[in-house]
Order: structure tokens, then sequence, then C-alpha cells
């Protein structure tokens, strides 16, 4: 697990001094596809960081079971920031995508790192940054723009390197957690890919869609722009 670690990119570059302390701390943990392991008490006391697997993390209102998806965490991906920041309750649901590894740390020491460690604090900001941009285009895309807008706008972020949230977000994804990540459901989805075939925009298989023009994609997003 420590050797499969290293390739992380929140170590790339940092001290042999903060690697070595890094590893003292961190537990190795797995879980499998389905689990909901993570819960609001733990992330008061524990930092996570994905080594492999997916895991989402989603509000739900049980009244209607309308579901949201906020992130789908990967490798190098942390959690939770906000308990960390402000050290109080983030009520958000986790569930495990994929079989899953992950390191578990002390939230405390992370704590110490991010004030004592400017190696890690270069690292951490930044990602901080990304997660607050996506936060902040999630409820842009959710209140400006309909849900074929809305997959249209997903569709090119995943092929979009420097969308850290979006970037292969789609591989492997079924149309119901697509749906959970456009807050709307499966039927619509299903609908929205259709008309993208009949306009020859993309193909579809069992969980994978390939964009067949991604030029006419690029354009539809900027048209939305204009809208």
């Amino acid at each position: 697990m420590q050797t499969h670690s290293k390739q992380l990119e929140l170590l790339n570059n940092t001290t042999q001094t903060f690697e070595d302390e890094f590893y003292k701390y961190a537990k190795p943990l797995e879980f499998e596809k389905g689990a909901s392991p993570f819960f609001t008490d733990d992330l008061l006391k524990y930092f996570y960081i994905v080594v492999d697997g997916r895991i989402k993390t989603y509000q739900i209102n049980f009244t209607n079971n309308k579901e949201q998806t906020i992130f789908i965490y990967k490798r190098g991906d942390m959690f939770d920031v906000l308990s960390l920041l402000d050290n109080q309750p983030h009520d958000v649901i986790y569930e495990v995508l994929e079989n899953c590894k992950v390191l578990q740390l002390p939230i405390e020491k992370v704590r110490y790192w991010l004030e004592h460690d400017t190696t890690f604090n270069k690292k951490f900001f930044p990602y901080l940054a990304a997660q607050m941009r996506h936060t902040e285009e999630l409820a842009t895309d959710l209140a400006l723009y309909d849900t074929k807008d809305r997959l249209i706008n997903l569709l090119v972020d995943n092929l979009n390197p420097n969308k850290r949230f979006k970037h292969n977000l789609l591989h492997n994804l079924s149309n119901t957690e697509i749906a959970k990540l456009l807050g709307t459901v499966r039927h619509v989805v299903e609908r929205t890919l259709k008309q993208l075939k009949a306009d020859n925009l993309i193909e579809t298989s069992r969980r994978n869609i390939k964009i067949k023009n991604f030029q006419a994609l690029l354009e539809k997003t900027s048209q939305m722009l204009l809208k």
C-alpha cells in the first residue's frame, strides 16, 4: 500500500521528512462497492485520501427521494475538506461506487501540516480552490440550464483534463448515476442521450458514451452562454 500511495500527486516533490511522517500516520483501508463507511463523527476525527476506486458524496431529499451527487472522488482526491477547515459536522452521505482503497489520517495531524508544512499547504489550497470552483459550477448549471444543456456541458468537461472533478468522470457510470450528477432522473438522461444520438453527436454502449462530433458539442456549450 505504501509503495502504491507514493505515486499520489499529493506526495510529489515533498520532503523526505514529510513523507516519513505521512506514512507514520496514514492507515490503509479498503471498502467494497456499495458500502457507506464514512459518517459525520468519523469525518470530525479523520481525513481521507483516495488511492484507488471511486467514492461519491451526495445529498438526498427523503421526502421525494431526489438525489444530487456533489463530488465523485477518485485517486488523489481528499475529504472531508470542510470539516478539516472549520471543525464542524458536514451533513453529506458517502457511497463507494467501486471497490476502493483509501488512506485514513488523524484530522488534527493534517491541520498541523497545513499550518507548519509549506509543501503540503501548497498542494492543498489549489485542491481546495478546485473543489470550490466545481461547486460553483454545479450550482450555476442547476440554476441556469436545462437537462440537455447540463448533459452536453458534462460530456465536454469529461474530456477536459483541466476539469479535475469532471475529467473522465463518466467512465463506467450508469445512466442512473449520470442522472444524479445532473439533478434529474434516469429516463430523462436516456431520452436526452437518444436525442444526441439522433443528431449524430454521440454513440452509446453499455456504460460508455463516445463523442462523434466534439466540435459540434463544443459549439452547443458556447450557444448555452448566449441564451
